[in-house]
Order: C-alpha cells, then sequence, then structure tokens
C-alpha cells in the first residue's frame, strides 16, 4: 500500500525564501572557460544587489529583477559577479554593485523590522532598488524568484564584508564563480558562511510559550530565537536559548522545519521543544514579554481573530509555519 502524498509533506517548502529551482553546477565552479562561456550565453540573466538591496526595473506598477548581462554595467561599477546557477531559462548569475554607484537619501528614524532606507542609483528613474524583506510581504514575485534574490542577497552580503584575509589582511580575490574568495598572500581558502539560528516553541500540553521583541508590531507574539553556539547540537541550543531568554527548562525537542534568512545570511532551524517547567521568567533585556498561549488562542492569532488583537507572524515568517504546525496538529 503506497503511502499518501500528504505522509511527506515538507514544511521547509512552504516557507518564505525556499523553492531554490537552480542546478547550481558547483561541479563547473572552478571551470573559468565554463563560467565565462554562460556569461556569454544570451538569454544570461543577473539580479543585481545595491549595497543589500534588490535592484529592480520598474515595469508600470510591477518589478523587474532581471537585467541581461550587458545592461548591469550600465547601472553602475560592479564590484562582484557570482554565477548562481543555470534555470530552465538559461544561467543566473548575480551581481553586487559598488557602493559608488548607489546613494542613501534617508534613513528614517524609526525603529522596527523593515528596512526603510531610500537608496537610489543616481540619473536611474527606472529602476526601483527596494527591501527584499518588503517585496516578499507583498508577494511581489513568485517563490523561485524570492528565493533567487534571497540567495543572491546573502552571498553577495558575505563578499561585501570579506573582501580581505582573515588570516593575513592582505586583499583576497574571487574564485570558483563566487562560492570561495582566495588570498594570493598567505593561500588561505574562505568559504561563504551562513549563521545557524534555532527558533522554537516550548510546549506545555495545550499551551505553547511565545514572546515579543520591543521592535515587533504592536500585540504580534512570535517564537523565541537564537543563534547557535560554537560547540552546540541543535537541541542544547534550543533548551539554553529557553532558559535564557523565558527561565524554562525543557526536554524532548523535536525538529520541525528550517529556512534560509537572508537577513543578512542565517539558516532558522524550527523546533518544538518540551517544558519540564512551566514558570516564565522573562529576560527583559532580550525580551518585552513572554507568556504562555492556549492552542485556541494561537489559532485565532493566525487567523487575525484573537480578542485582545493579538497577533503571529505572516507567512514569510518560518515561526508562523513552526506555530500553525503545532495549532493545527
Amino acid at each position: 500500500m503506497s503511502a499518501s502524498p500528504d505522509a511527506f509533506r515538507e514544511i521547509s517548502a512552504e516557507v518564505g525564501f525556499s523553492g531554490d529551482p537552480l542546478d547550481r553546477l558547483s561541479d563547473r565552479r572552478d571551470d573559468a572557460e565554463f563560467v565565462d562561456g554562460l556569461r556569454a550565453y544570451p538569454a544570461a540573466r543577473s539580479l543585481v544587489i545595491a549595497r543589500d538591496m534588490p535592484v529592480l526595473k520598474v515595469r508600470g506598477e510591477a518589478f523587474d529583477p532581471w537585467f541581461a548581462m550587458d545592461e548591469v554595467g550600465k547601472l553602475g561599477q560592479a564590484r562582484e559577479t557570482v554565477l548562481l546557477g543555470r534555470r530552465a531559462g538559461g544561467p543566473v548569475f548575480a551581481t553586487l554593485l559598488d557602493d559608488a554607484a548607489s546613494r542613501i537619501e534617508e534613513v528614517p528614524a524609526d525603529n522596527t523590522y523593515l528596512d526603510r532606507r531610500v537608496i537610489v542609483i543616481p540619473g536611474r528613474g527606472d529602476v526601483r532598488v527596494t527591501d527584499l524583506r518588503s517585496l516578499t510581504m507583498r508577494g511581489a514575485f513568485d517563490r523561485p524568484t524570492t528565493a533567487m534574490l534571497a540567495g543572491a542577497k546573502s552571498l553577495l552580503y558575505w563578499h561585501a564584508r570579506h573582501r580581505f584575509c582573515s588570516v593575513c589582511g592582505a586583499p583576497s580575490t574571487l574564485a570558483a564563480a563566487g562560492w570561495r574568495r582566495e588570498c594570493q598572500a598567505c593561500k588561505a581558502a574562505h568559504f561563504p558562511r551562513t549563521d545557524p539560528v534555532v527558533i522554537m516553541l516550548a510546549v506545555d500540553g495545550d499551551r505553547c510559550l511565545l514572546g515579543r521583541q520591543p521592535r515587533f508590531p504592536k500585540g504580534m507574539y512570535s517564537a523565541l530565537a537564537g543563534f547557535l553556539e560554537p560547540g552546540e547540537t541543535i537541541e542544547e541550543a534550543v533548551r539554553r536559548e529557553i532558559k535564557e531568554e523565558a527561565g524554562i527548562d525543557c526536554g524532548k525537542i523535536d525538529f520541525v522545519a528550517s529556512q534560509p534568512w537572508p537577513f543578512p545570511s542565517s539558516l532558522m532551524i524550527g523546533c518544538l521543544a518540551k517544558a519540564i517547567s512551566v514558570e516564565a521568567t522573562v529576560d527583559r533585556t532580550e525580551l518585552e514579554d513572554a507568556r504562555w498561549f492556549t492552542r485556541a488562542e494561537a489559532r485565532s492569532m493566525l487567523e487575525g481573530k484573537h480578542p485582545d488583537g493579538l497577533t503571529a507572524p505572516q507567512p514569510l515568517a518560518i515561526a508562523h509555519h513552526l506555530l500553525r504546525a503545532w495549532a493545527l496538529a
């Protein structure tokens, strides 16, 4: 008897920034002739990042993130160009413009989790530089395009901040089509990094623990989260973070889903943690509040119907899917 399709449901495939459709061509990245041939291919396209935001063509009320390779140079000096891979339509690159190609015109002083910087490319009223989180929340692009933009943003952010060798301090150069940097002085090789973050719900029967930070939108509660530290397992990091932030001891840990998170370059590892104590002691340096919510409350928050106006994270975030997986179980 064959299993139903639902038996293989993968929550990670439903979160924001998942769904990268590319053949990453990892076995051909060191073949410079092959990579140059892809770059010269007529259907080759590049995503473009200015500072750490996507550059988009304005198409009436819509945006287009794709630039032909000869169009990229007209935006300004390129600092790095990397090969992301190949899709059905052709090769896909990502280009980081030199900071001199763009200008920050305004940085509003508001304490929100959205990036409010106004960045422009002088003389190019036909393009717009826009925060990826805002674009994704608005559903500006389909899932594969959003995933490729996220990958481009993360990889180019790493390049922008690793221009010098961390061993000897000499300038490093791009290698392996953008998937390595090399130091010509001491011969050290450097590889793009992803920072693992645990994000978790402590659960006690029909209750789960949620918290909020001051920068969250009013009334929004979310799962607790924190960086995994060197020498820790995922399970140890989950228990430590919940204990540090809310004073709750936990036992069994279950993995639920993961999410690429390009702000700037993390992997969110979503888990459920079985609470073995229930008296919360909130670390006010980390959280504004943390408390237990019933399963019914969690459902009402996901539906936007909580009687006190409390809300859950939007579907963009793995916290939404983690809470939904538990609340609707």
